[in-house]
């Protein structure tokens, strides 16, 4: 059975990856998101097969820094003991380092673009296309944005 990584950040970029819970049951898969009080309650569902990193916001630039320092060390370490062939990503920040360094490892990406961004593309968008095997967008006007890029329709 194929081992699937599903990584995003908490908030709505999380919402959006868990509307793909049908697919946890057709894959060996595992789910990475932020720690936040808003998802605590999911290590009690899906117990060895979530783990968190640290929530980090831009918002303070400077702690955030060490976080997302560590965040990567800790995405890196999580990759090693799960060693996904899939990651599959709404994004942000959470996701960048891990997309890259599967990417170096031979893991096959699909990115999905935010369903919140219509008319410009996101930060992590822009960072993971070009190594993306798979990119889907949600609006049909983001194919102008990233020609490559499947237009998907919405998941929720």
């Amino acid at each position: 059975m194929k081992k699937v990584l599903f990584i995003s950040s908490t908030g709505g970029h999380f919402n959006e990856l868990m509307q793909l819970r049908p697919l946890f049951l057709k894959y060996d898969y595992h789910i990475i998101t932020e720690k936040d009080k808003t998802n605590e309650y999911l290590k009690d569902i899906y117990r060895d097969r979530i783990s968190y990193v640290p929530y980090g916001t831009r918002s303070k630039l400077f702690s955030y820094i060490f976080k997302y320092f560590y965040i990567i060390i800790k995405s890196i370490y999580l990759f090693i003991r799960i060693k996904p062939k899939y990651i599959v990503t709404t994004g942000t920040h959470t996701a960048g380092p891990i997309c890259y360094f599967g990417k170096l490892l031979g893991c096959k990406i699909i990115y999905i673009e935010t369903f919140a961004n219509r008319n410009t593309r996101t930060a992590t968008g822009r960072l993971i296309y070009p190594i993306a095997d798979l990119f889907i967008v949600q609006w049909k006007e983001m194919k102008k944005l990233y020609p490559k890029a499947i237009y998907g329709g919405s998941i929720y």
